[in-house]
């Protein structure tokens, strides 16, 4: 499981010019099963992804998918976490787990 930390670097207004597309980009990414949740920082200084791959390798191929990453928008910081307790109900995210 990865948590993807955004950081803008530029404006607020360039980042709205590309938001449909980063929508799209996340829209692909959950209908292949991969990402959790995602959403904006407040304040708005970038935003979140949290996905459950386990291939660092695979969270860096859709990154660089992204058109905030592609148009030089924000900055990424991949955190990989190995959860060991999480809420009844989370199992479903663990599917990619490692035995």
């Amino acid at each position: 499981m990865f948590i993807i930390n955004l950081t803008y670097t530029q404006s607020i207004e360039a980042i709205e010019k590309e938001l449909a597309n980063h929508s799209k980009f996340l829209d692909k990414y959950y209908s292949l099963g991969l990402l959790i949740c995602s959403g904006r920082k407040q304040p708005r200084t970038g935003g979140v992804i949290i996905s459950k791959s386990t291939s660092r390798e695979e969270v860096e191929k859709m990154i660089s998918e992204d058109p905030f990453y592609q148009n030089q928008l924000a900055e990424y910081e991949l955190i990989e976490l190995v959860p060991t307790k999480y809420a009844s109900g989370f199992e479903p995210f663990l599917a990619n787990k490692k035995s």
